[in-house]
């Protein structure tokens, strides 16, 4: 499926209906060869947006979808954000696009941000996005942020050639909702768009999210959610 997926807003979608609104996500430390196959097939079988995976796995997944229509994405500075060096971020993002990756999400240096380093802050997302010539989502960190903070983050990540904003990494920052997905999509420019991430685990919330003006979802738990079999108890990051 094209990272380029609009949702019309509004529109009443099945559980199966969500799947190419879905990154398919798996980047547990200890997956194995065969689970990253797995996951790589799954996303083809269900049609889901793309395969999110780290970039050791690249190779094994590019190959897997090659021809398939799905794409494949990748991170970096991640999943703990803001510990890695500019240049290393770029010379990251420049491996990334090499092994074949079609999109990528990255950290941002929020401390930088919040240290009023905003020159700094920008240059580091647009070293990245340089680097690998690829869609490029950036993770605001939302709440971890001042309102000044917020808006500084969304106006310097889009100067600096951002595609997607991010409302946060993981759901160990924030449970992606519509209240944090309408802020972006209020301050998106025309071609930005907003991809949400952070425990999303159910059907309901998904739809609710893309209602909002989400264009993509980041989950792990998208089998649960196209089979409307997730719930608050179901595993997601």
């Amino acid at each position: 499926m094209s990272e380029t997926t609009v949702h019309p807003a509004g529109l009443d979608l099945t559980p199966a209906e969500m799947a190419p609104f879905i990154q398919h996500t798996k980047i547990d430390p200890d997956a194995t060869r065969d689970e990253m196959v797995a996951h790589a097939r799954e996303a083809v079988t269900h049609g889901f947006n793309a395969a999110m995976v780290s970039a050791s796995w690249l190779p094994l997944v590019v190959a897997e979808l090659k021809g398939t229509g799905v794409e494949v994405a990748s991170a970096l500075d991640f999943p703990t954000v803001g510990v890695m060096t500019s240049a290393g971020k770029a010379a990251e993002a420049a491996e990334i696009a090499r092994l074949g990756a079609d999109q990528l999400d990255m950290g941002v240096q929020v401390g930088w941000l919040k240290s009023g380093r905003y020159d700094e802050f920008r240059e580091d997302i647009a070293g990245v996005v340089r680097a690998c010539g690829l869609p490029v989502k950036v993770m605001l960190e939302l709440p971890l942020l001042t309102d000044a903070e917020k808006e500084a983050a969304v106006e310097l990540a889009m100067e600096a050639g951002a595609s997607y904003l991010k409302n946060a990494s993981s759901g160990q920052i924030e449970t992606a909702n519509p209240a944090s997905v309408r802020y972006l999509v209020d301050r998106a420019r025309e071609g930005v768009r907003v991809k949400a991430s952070g425990s999303i685990k159910s059907y309901r919330q998904g739809l609710e999210l893309l209602r909002a003006g989400a264009s993509l979802l980041g989950t792990s738990a998208g089998l649960a959610i196209i089979t409307d079999s997730g719930d608050a108890s179901t595993a997601s990051y």
